[in-house]
């Protein structure tokens, strides 16, 4: 791709934002916004940012993510996670740039038994995810070329997730209660990061189709699936050397003895077919990317640099 290529991230703070940040490195000029610099909670001031920066690419990894909360906070999360995804639909086709924007399996009500497919319907549970489907109805419906991403069960080697949790509930419990009856593919933002990358490089270089016929909502979820205490099972048996000589013990636990404000799909686990007939992308299988975040953190561990 031309360095002459603007690329513009924004919640470039975040865990997703970070990892597009190493990904996107070499990709012409970027521009990495975090929320001091670019508060999607106001999509207007956020629509000054965009046209201040005029990019090639908008790569939008900040979100309200907060789904408990959400529940008590509808209008910050519809404003987040909707307003400000049309906000930057419109900057995006104003300058005929590329949009990139990550949504959640967390707009299916999980009562599928099979893995959901882009065109099932949907029905979210909660508010986030009703949030997050309202901004991917949004940019289709201003249009242009733009890549909706669903994700699931994001975690990294930063930020706050589940896996940066774990280890550190493992290095202070023997025991852990973790729910064993919700299923999904737990997704790092490495390979997120490194998916859109090679995506995006496609677009901007013509290798696909000279039409917009690529737009639209693709899944983008780690291979395979598991529960969350199978997720925790796997963090410690994988990261035994993260956690200070501790061996916690994982036990499972319906969702019923452990309630939540937002209430949850029992399967979220996407089918990535159509990503990989679109585009011939695949994320690696979620053990095996669980085995490379590991591996950083191990790097970071020993440069003192533990999360």
């Amino acid at each position: 791709m031309s360095g002459a290529r603007r690329v513009l991230i924004l919640g470039a703070g975040g865990q997703v934002g970070r990892e597009l940040r190493r990904s996107f490195a070499g990709m012409g000029e970027v521009v990495a916004l975090d929320r001091g610099s670019a508060n999607l909670a106001e999509p207007e001031q956020l629509r000054e940012v965009v046209r201040g920066a005029t990019p090639d690419v908008i790569l939008n990894a900040a979100a309200y993510t907060a789904v408990d909360r959400a529940e008590t906070e509808r209008e910050l999360a519809f404003a987040v996670n909707a307003e400000a995804p049309r906000v930057l639909a419109e900057e995006a086709r104003r300058l005929n740039a590329l949009l990139v924007h990550y949504s959640t399996d967390y707009v299916f009500d999980g009562s599928k038994a099979a893995p959901w497919v882009e065109s099932d319907e949907t029905g979210p549970l909660n508010v986030y995810g009703a949030s997050k489907l309202a901004g991917e109805q949004a940019i289709a419906a201003v249009g242009g070329r733009y890549l909706t991403f669903r994700t699931s069960w994001v975690y990294g080697p930063h930020g706050k997730n589940f896996l940066l949790t774990m280890l550190r509930l493992g290095r202070e419990r023997d025991r852990l209660r973790v729910v064993d009856d919700q299923f999904g593919a737990p997704t790092s933002s490495m390979e997120i990061a490194d998916a859109t990358q090679r995506i995006v490089e496609m677009v901007l270089s013509g290798d696909l189709s000279a039409s917009e016929s690529w737009s639209g909502v693709y899944h983008m979820s780690c291979a395979g699936s598991t529960t969350w205490c199978g997720f925790a099972r796997a963090i410690f048996e994988r990261g035994w050397d993260l956690l200070d000589g501790k061996r916690p013990q994982v036990e499972g636990i319906p969702t019923a003895e452990y309630p939540t404000p937002a209430r949850r799909p029992v399967n979220s686990v996407l089918s990535n077919e159509a990503l990989w007939g679109r585009f011939g992308v695949r994320l690696a299988g979620w053990e095996a990317a669980l085995d490379r975040v590991l591996e950083v953190l191990q790097d970071l561990e020993q440069t003192g640099s533990r999360q």
